[in-house]
């Protein structure tokens, strides 16, 4: 009985080490695509990209729009306003993604592909990628 449970953790230790490898590589990727993003649109702090909630502050610089929606982070650990602070935050970060889409010579509805449930999350990553390497 023991020895199964031994196994358990041990799987579940695998399991969760994996997780948090692959978590520390999208950040990465994400971080590099949104500053390379940056310097391509001639921002001048293009390394508040490394930096949680101050890369929205930087999202919303790229998109040309104010900054003070990144506060509805504040409002998401808040019980029951949470998920009003969460869509709200949702909706002006998909205006942020269409407006740098937009700027870096993209349509900007392909920031809407990013809600599609499955293949949304794999698009984002595409998406960032030919914002911030592609020739155009």
């Amino acid at each position: 009985m023991a020895n199964d449970f031994g196994s358990l953790m041990g799987l579940f230790l695998g399991f969760a080490v994996f997780g948090l490898l692959i978590g520390i590589g999208l950040y990465v990727y994400m971080a590099l695509a949104l500053m390379t993003v940056a310097k391509r649109l001639k921002d001048k702090q293009p390394w508040l990209a490394w930096i949680p909630v101050a890369n929205l502050v930087l999202m919303a610089r790229l998109a040309k729009m104010h900054w003070w929606p990144v506060l509805l982070v504040i409002g998401m650990i808040i019980p029951f306003v949470n998920f009003v602070a969460g869509i709200a935050l949702l909706v002006f970060t998909m205006i942020w993604m269409w407006k740098i889409c937009e700027a870096r010579k993209r349509p900007g509805w392909w920031a809407i592909l990013v809600l599609i449930p499955f293949v949304g999350g794999i698009w984002g990553l595409v998406m960032w990628g030919i914002l911030a390497w592609s020739k155009k």
